[in-house]
């Protein structure tokens, strides 16, 4: 990602603070968006291309690839305990922890990154009842939208897009 003592920085957070405290960090407010919005809006293209990712940035989304896909079903249907959004919320956090720990992508790539995390980790927030147990599905749907935009921007071969519901 950026430097080590930013990537420190924000490592510790992600390991020390609630998710909504990381998601108030400095690279989740690198944009600004309405709160049902996919993240398209403020990421870009590389000149037209998707860009270049490494292993680790490869491994983490897809673990949150996985994550989303076991648990949006559940929440879609009504399903989903809370314990279930408890799990998800704190296995999407580790993720996101490792990939901030150990990506290292060129500047302008880990940018675009940034956007894509910071509306993952909002999903994160909703999803794990910070906003209500109603926003709780809707938590996960938000994380399923930043993975899509993750796969229509960055080169992450075999990347799937996840199917949203019409409603959440």
């Amino acid at each position: 990602m950026k430097s080590p003592l930013y990537l420190s920085l924000l490592l510790a957070t992600a390991l020390t603070l609630p998710v909504a405290a990381l998601a108030a960090s400095p690279a989740a407010q690198a944009h600004d968006h309405g709160h049902g919005a996919a993240a398209t809006h403020d990421i870009e293209l590389n000149a037209g291309k998707k860009w270049n990712i490494d292993a680790p940035l490869r491994q983490g989304m897809g673990a949150i690839h996985k994550a989303v896909r076991q648990t949006l079903p559940l929440a879609h249907a009504g399903k989903a305990q809370a314990a279930d959004y408890d799990a998800f919320g704190a296995e999407i956090s580790k993720q996101v922890a490792y990939i901030v720990e150990n990506c290292k992508l060129e500047p302008k790539a880990d940018a675009q990154l940034h956007t894509v995390i910071g509306e993952i980790l909002q999903g994160v927030e909703a999803a794990q009842g910070q906003e209500g147990d109603t926003a709780r599905a809707a938590g996960v749907v938000k994380v399923a939208q930043a993975l899509n935009t993750y796969g229509s921007h960055f080169n992450h071969s075999g990347w799937k897009s996840i199917p949203l519901p019409l409603s959440h």
